[in-house]
């Protein structure tokens, strides 16, 4: 009971985070411009190189890396809420009831994963549009569905751990900036772990988004990598519940 009682008071949280989706809903269309520029240029000029060894259709390859992209970039950002909380003393009121912080903290991190199921959408429209060979089994789609809200969760909660550290809009920011690029380039989003030189060979492998962006390529094209679905799948829920119960026990230092 004691489970299913945080659980439903997770959700009532996430359900309030969504709220706020409706009263601004441009924010998913700007954030849909970026996975559909990666697609529309970048994508298609790399295509007509022929730049990744092995890869015939390189859309195809690169379509599952740039929706692992689009979580990261929408997640990594998401803890700055927790500063603008605190300043309008949200968080004090939040504090001050009875729900468990790691349930605070899990509740905000399904949000982060809801915001990104519409870009899903749109990603998957232009892989049609762009004719990516889709594997549309029912069973791979709930996998995709799955894998992103595992991916959010950490990623969204990484960033309300670094929100709580730093508790500065500027200094989140400076470092919600430097992580990102380095968390996506040192990754197989667009490009193969085997083409990599061995030291980013090594970083790749402890990258959370590579298990993620693997477990979609897998799911979305039938792209077997070097690791496993069942791997990937077990990296990604590990590291998301550690992560929920360090930000659960740090949720109350950001006042202070």
């Amino acid at each position: 009971m004691k489970i299913i009682n945080f659980i439903r008071k997770a959700f009532v949280i996430a359900e309030l985070e969504i709220r706020k989706i409706f009263h601004d809903p441009t924010e998913i269309i700007m954030r849909s411009v970026q996975p559909a520029l990666w697609l529309l240029i970048f994508g298609q000029v790399f295509a007509k190189m022929h730049a990744i060894p092995g890869q015939t259709n390189y859309i195809d390859f690169m379509t599952p890396g740039i929706l692992a992209q689009s979580v990261l970039f929408v997640s990594i950002f998401s803890g700055i809420a927790v500063i603008w909380e605190r300043d309008l003393g949200l968080i004090h009121k939040l504090l001050a009831t009875p729900t468990p912080r790691a349930a605070i903290v899990l509740g905000k991190a399904i949000s982060a994963g809801l915001r990104t199921l519409p870009i899903a959408v749109i990603i998957y429209i232009l892989a049609v549009l762009l004719k990516v060979q889709i594997i549309w089994n029912p069973l791979n789609l709930l996998g995709v569905l799955i894998i992103v809200m595992l991916g959010a969760i950490f990623f969204s909660t990484f960033s309300l751990i670094i929100a709580c550290l730093v508790k500065t809009r500027e200094r989140f920011m400076g470092i919600g900036q430097l992580l990102t690029m380095p968390l996506f380039f040192a990754s197989n989003a667009i490009y193969p772990i085997e083409i990599m030189p061995n030291w980013l060979k090594m970083i790749a492998q402890v990258n959370p988004l590579t298990y993620m962006v693997d477990a979609l390529r897998t799911l979305m094209i039938g792209n077997v990598s070097g690791f496993s679905l069942t791997l990937d799948f077990v990296i990604l829920l590990l590291i998301s519940t550690l992560f929920v119960a360090i930000g659960g026990s740090l949720y109350s230092k950001v006042i202070t």
